[in-house]
This record gives structure tokens, sequence and C-alpha cells, in this order.
């Protein structure tokens, strides 16, 4: 969909864009680029578990490093909850 407007002789910038911005909701142009801007593409399965496995293994590697004492404890984060 394409959506024109012209600047009318005399019209300010800012209500320029205010019709404009009027105009591109109304077309459904922004919703449907919200729309297919948070889609994420579908990964294969095999790609999936690779990354898991990848993530069991840092967390596991973690997690020795910690008991023995080679990587320091993490201190609370600070400030407000939400």
């Amino acid at each position: 969909m394409v959506v024109e407007a012209k600047r009318k002789k005399g019209e300010t910038f800012e209500s320029f864009v205010r019709r404009f911005n009027r105009k591109m909701m109304q077309s459904g142009t922004i919703l449907d680029f919200k729309k297919k801007s948070y889609k994420k593409k579908p990964v294969s399965r095999n790609r999936r578990q690779t990354e898991t496995l990848a993530r069991k293994v840092y967390k596991s590697k973690r997690e020795y490093l910690k008991k023995t004492g080679r990587l320091p404890e993490e201190e609370p984060k600070k400030g407000r909850r939400r």
C-alpha cells in the first residue's frame, strides 16, 4: 500500500506530519509493519537442540568454576523491583 501526501501551500510542517501520520494509521500500514516486525522466523529443530546443548555446557562450566572458587560469586543486583 502506498500512501501519498503532499504538503499544501502555506501548511506548517507539523500539521503536514500529523496529516501524514493520520493517513498512515487509516491505511493500516503501521499496524501491518508492527505485526510483521515482532514475528520471528521458525528455527529448525537441529539448531534449537544445538543451542540448548551449548547453554547446558556453558552453565555446567560456570557451576564448576563457582564450586572450585575460580569464579567469584555474583553479587545480587541492586535496584528496585517492578
